[in-house]
């Protein structure tokens, strides 16, 4: 069975010396497929950094890194909809970048998500993981087409 994980990996130059997180994060979130490269908010968002992916990352998963937030509360302070928020989340959690926690929302409770660990650096160890353990499924794979080809040739 294969389960779902899913990442743009893109040829980069690391951001260690950009200095303003909004630039660091706009830039890796669409090197990482999150945001969409040329992303058009098709809301009344202005910006990138005014768009519900984008808000939904940094205003709610990364400023607050150890609080799980339910589906119903992120979609009423971003105003948008609970599809929209699942939209979003599930990209985020075929990176593996979230985690599922039980949450107390209007007095019931509800599943919650959070930065895995609530550290990013802890959580992308697991999306590292996932590409490593890809990239050797993908290899095995070409050594099995390879050889197959050549018995096919001989």
């Amino acid at each position: 069975m294969c389960t779902l994980f899913e990442l743009q990996v893109v040829s980069n130059t690391p951001m260690s010396a950009v200095m303003d997180k909004n630039i660091v994060a706009e830039t890796f979130l669409v090197q990482i497929g999150y945001i969409p490269k040329g992303y058009d908010p098709k809301t009344s968002a202005t910006s990138v950094r005014d768009s519900v992916p984008y808000r939904l990352f940094m205003d709610f998963f990364m400023n607050n890194t150890s609080k799980a937030w339910a589906v119903e509360e992120l979609a009423a302070l971003l105003g948008t909809t609970k599809p929209t928020i699942y939209r979003h989340i599930n990209k985020l959690k075929s990176m593996d970048l979230l985690e599922s926690i039980d949450v107390e929302f209007d007095g019931a409770v509800r599943k919650g998500y959070r930065i895995r660990y609530g550290d990013l650096a802890k959580a992308w160890s697991f999306t590292e993981a996932n590409v490593n353990m890809a990239m050797e499924n993908y290899r095995r794979t070409v050594s099995h087409f390879q050889s197959l080809a050549r018995d096919e040739n001989e």
